[in-house]
């Protein structure tokens, strides 16, 4: 017979505290994500495959900004469908349709857990010939976050006039921050911010990356298109200030490639757009922070009774 290693329970008891460790971390983060459906109207939400893509990428967000919403009649198709499967309620907040002439209008919409989260103000951006798609501006409250309250700006972007609709988002800044004494900003959405619409000669023009206290979380050589014929980031998320850096867990900020995540072949993922979504996790609560190294010390007293007792 095997003689017994006292090592045994030592090393269950480890596994199982890093076990419960990554639990506790993955069931307090708090996702934000931003995605372009690329014209998503009543008939392509009517098309089965098409909304349950849709749907799988929304509910792995606690907020879920998306753009190029043409109708809302998907939106209510979309929210029908998650409210009926998912364990979250889902609600959304949305602009009015938004656009240069009447064949290209669209919406902004986030959509929320209403657990998680809830919506303390809107702001429609009015200064005119400034966007193609004016920014609407959103002051989320969460009490599942680090930072309580936050302001999500999106940007679609019109591809002639990136460069100059990604600086004036800063003049966007300025009067959010101000409206609500707010300066913990977060920019979102598909910024065209690559490849031919905007180049690293353009950035120098580009107060957003000129300006202190502004930081672009996905960064320049990320691809954010489901084409393998593309290599561009054109979707982006950037924040302002020390105090929101500090509340996003490190490297969460990324895409996500469900072609590969849901492995669905590429001509089926670009029925729904050739965009991948952004995304990027808050860190917890301070409750929930404070509560892990107490998991620390009980698990490592624990540890240590068992491997005394085995000798």
């Amino acid at each position: 017979m095997g003689s017994f290693s006292p090592r045994l329970p030592l090393l269950l008891l480890l596994f199982s505290f890093f076990t419960l460790l990554v639990e506790v971390v993955t069931a307090s983060e708090f996702k934000i994500c931003a995605y372009n459906l690329e014209r998503f109207d009543s008939a392509k939400a009517s098309k089965p495959r098409v909304l349950h893509t849709v749907k799988r990428i929304v509910s792995r967000c606690d907020i879920c900004l998306l753009q190029n919403v043409v109708d809302s009649g998907a939106i209510k198709r979309l929210l029908a469908s998650l409210n009926r499967y998912d364990k979250y309620s889902y609600r959304s907040v949305s602009s009015e349709s938004l656009g240069k002439s009447p064949a290209d209008m669209q919406r902004y919409v986030f959509i929320y857990r209403m657990e998680n989260v809830n919506v303390t103000g809107q702001h429609q951006y009015q200064k005119e010939n400034a966007f193609v798609r004016q920014p609407f501006a959103v002051q989320f409250q969460s009490k599942k976050t680090a930072i309580k309250t936050f302001i999500l700006v999106p940007l679609h972007s019109d591809p002639s006039q990136a460069v100059q609709e990604i600086d004036r988002l800063y003049d966007v800044f300025e009067e959010v921050s101000k409206k609500w004494n707010n300066t913990n900003v977060m920019f979102l959405g598909d910024f065209h911010a690559s490849c031919a619409y905007m180049t690293r000669v353009n950035k120098k023009n580009i107060r957003l990356f000129n300006s202190s206290g502004f930081y672009w979380l996905i960064k320049d050589k990320v691809d954010t298109t489901v084409s393998s014929d593309t290599n561009c980031a054109f979707d982006r998320i950037v924040v302002h200030g020390i105090p929101f850096l500090r509340s996003i867990r490190p490297f969460s900020a990324n895409v996500f490639n469900y072609v590969k995540g849901f492995k669905l072949p590429r001509s089926e993922a670009q029925k729904v757009s050739n965009n991948l979504p952004v995304e990027v996790n808050l860190k917890s609560s301070a409750l929930l922070l404070q509560a892990t190294p107490l998991l620390f010390l009980i698990s490592v007293s624990a540890i240590a009774r068992s491997f005394l007792s085995a000798l």
